[in-house]
């Protein structure tokens, strides 16, 4: 069956700080040389899936410039796929800025059903995960389900600000509740949907008429899907998934990768993160100089007697002689000064 992905990166992410003040938060980076939006885009091409649009709105200019004509990702193709950004656009009659993620996808929903797509997946662009979409698709025809959504088992302490998931013993959906004050379970929304595209079409146009409606998945479509007894049925996903919606989170995510044992590897070539990257000249580490537990991207200088310490350096940092570098984020081309100390910190 025909798959086309729709990745919702229009995201202000205004819990980041400054991190997204000129940048929408897929764009934000990630790893060092990543941007968050590389493992959803890098998901789906190592899943199979070559037709991908991405539904972009607070500051795209980073973002758009950041995947081009979709090269690195093997997305550079017209009669067999291809990567297109669609952008909010004034036109004669209802169109404006989206109002939620399912009126994103419902005013871009005549581009998505171009070439007549049998399934629609729908992604968020701002979690840090690895999953094979191909094995999703095909329990979603054995179900024969009108929607099929990823979900993961959580603390229950980060239930409440999470979509919780009823399920049946097959997996059968049979409540969901957007970030409950006090969740009956577990069982988290992943925001990964795989949608039947008339069932799309259906629930988006139904949605659309409703004045009261705020026009978001988790919050409208999902509950009135499972109100009206749709098949709708959860995916469970046991691998590594974090949102990094807040600072503290994307700190974590980032030293979740420097364990001896991270969640998972970015060396798996059977798996790789595509990425844009510029030409820096290879890491120049001096004598007497200490890594530890790092990640150290092209172009950076660690002069003598400087220590790194579980920590990533983006491309172009410098960490001047003395300095110490301690379970932090350095981004691109800043320089930590002689003699300098920096621990737990996002710089």
């Amino acid at each position: 069956m025909k798959t086309r992905a729709v990745i919702l990166a229009g995201g202000e992410g205004s819990r980041l700080g400054t991190l997204t003040a000129k940048r929408t938060k897929p764009a934000v980076p990630f790893g060092g040389k990543y941007r968050i939006i590389d493992f959803t885009l890098s998901n789906c091409v190592n899943s199979g899936i070559f037709d991908v649009m991405i539904i972009a709105q607070y500051r795209p200019h980073s973002l758009i410039e950041h995947i081009g004509a979709g090269g690195p990702w093997d997305l550079n193709r017209d009669f067999t796929g291809g990567v297109r950004i669609y952008t909010p656009y004034k036109a004669r009659g209802a169109s404006d800025w989206f109002l939620g993620t399912a009126d994103a996808v419902q005013q871009n929903f005549r581009f998505i059903k171009n070439s007549f797509p049998d399934l629609v997946l729908i992604l968020s662009g701002d979690h840090i995960y690895e999953m094979n979409y191909a094995y999703m698709i095909d329990t979603h025809v054995a179900n024969q389900a009108d929607l099929t959504l990823a979900t993961i088992t959580v603390p229950i302490k980060e239930a409440s600000r999470l979509g919780i998931v009823g399920v049946d013993s097959e997996n059968h959906v049979i409540s969901f509740v957007e970030k409950p004050a006090e969740p009956t379970s577990n069982l988290a929304n992943m925001g990964v949907y795989l949608f039947s595209i008339d069932v799309l079409n259906k629930y988006l146009l139904e949605d659309h008429s409703l004045p009261n409606s705020s026009h978001d998945f988790g919050k409208d479509i999902l509950p009135r899907m499972v109100a009206d007894g749709a098949r709708v049925f959860a995916y469970p996903y046991t691998g590594y998934w974090m949102d990094v919606g807040t600072a503290t989170s994307y700190w974590k995510a980032h030293m979740d990768q420097l364990d001896d044992n991270p969640p998972f590897d970015l060396t798996d070539r059977s798996w790789i993160i595509h990425t844009r990257t510029e030409e820096r000249p290879p890491v120049w580490i001096a004598r007497g100089a200490s890594v530890e537990n790092s990640l150290i991207c092209d172009g950076c200088e660690i002069d003598s007697n400087a220590k790194v310490i579980r920590s990533v350096l983006s491309p172009g940092v410098c960490v001047r002689s003395g300095a110490v570098v301690r379970e932090s984020i350095i981004l691109t081309d800043s320089v930590i000064e002689s003699d300098a100390i920096v621990e737990r910190a996002i710089i």
